[in-house]
């Protein structure tokens, strides 16, 4: 899909929009795993194509400033017996950014509605 200029493709505003859920549970950071089992959950499985589909939106997303993220303390995940994860949180950009989305998905789909013509 081609990204037009100063807009999120799907997949990118979905994850920001399951940041904000994920936070309104108060879970202010993420890892992958976990953010996609939130997209499975959702009606946005179908964006995610591959794991790898994933980790590359969050990259994007991270470089345009919309997620910041950071290695978790290693010890923490030597007491659980698995690797490190990286996690993520939502930016107040991200959020500004899902916002102008859902505002944008909005008046694109008012726009798209018949008017209807007085009788």
């Amino acid at each position: 899909m081609r990204r037009k200029s100063g807009h999120l493709v799907p997949l990118e505003l979905a994850i920001c929009e399951a940041a904000l859920r994920l936070r309104a549970r108060g879970e202010d950071e993420f890892h992958g795993y976990e953010l996609a089992k939130a997209l499975k959950h959702d009606a946005d499985a179908r964006l995610l194509t591959a794991y790898g589909t994933l980790y590359r939106a969050l990259g994007r997303l991270a470089s345009m400033g919309l997620l910041t993220s950071r290695w978790e303390d290693p010890r923490a995940a030597t007491r659980e017996s698995r690797p490190p994860r990286r996690l993520y949180s939502l930016t107040p950009a991200g959020e500004a950014a899902a916002e102008q989305a859902r505002r944008d998905a909005h008046l694109a789909g008012r726009k798209r509605r018949p008017r209807w013509a007085p009788a």
